[in-house]
């Protein structure tokens, strides 16, 4: 069974501009994501960079439905100095958000098969790691698994 890290963007992407076709897509493969998870087919992982930016969200009912969809996280994780450390690097070094190399140091500590994100440039950079984490889209995840 898989084990995802989803970036914060896939618990949010159903309420971004559905009009655009990329992102119904991607809406519509996050659901199947979640869905898969429900009937335990995957592990998703929900980490404390999760908690910190749904937080900040200024949206209510954006912050509700990716609380409801953290209950589907059968994985939860707490900070961790290793963690720390390794998305300082990524920082500094690879050139990663501060948020998005917590992220992706959270999926790498904990091992995760594949860590799903909507953002370009973060697949990109990810990519470019060499992690044991493949770095993928959600739309692209969700073909390679049917």
């Amino acid at each position: 069974m898989n084990l995802i890290y989803l970036d914060y963007n896939c618990f949010q992407r159903g309420f971004d501009d559905l009009q655009q076709i990329r992102i119904q897509m991607e809406a519509l493969a996050c659901e199947w994501i979640f869905e898969q998870a429900q009937m335990e087919r995957l592990t998703l992982v929900w980490s404390f960079m999760h908690d910190d930016e749904n937080h900040l969200c200024p949206f209510l009912v954006r912050q509700i439905e990716a609380l409801r969809l953290s209950e589907l996280c059968t994985v939860k994780m707490a900070p961790e100095t290793e963690i720390y450390n390794r998305a300082k690097t990524f920082h500094k070094t690879d050139h990663l958000s501060p948020k998005d190399a917590i992220h992706v140091s959270c999926a790498e500590f904990i091992n995760a098969d594949y860590f799903v994100t909507c953002d370009d440039r973060l697949l990109k950079q990810t990519n470019r790691l060499n992690l044991h984490t493949k770095a993928i889209n959600p739309v692209n995840y969700l073909m390679e698994m049917i």
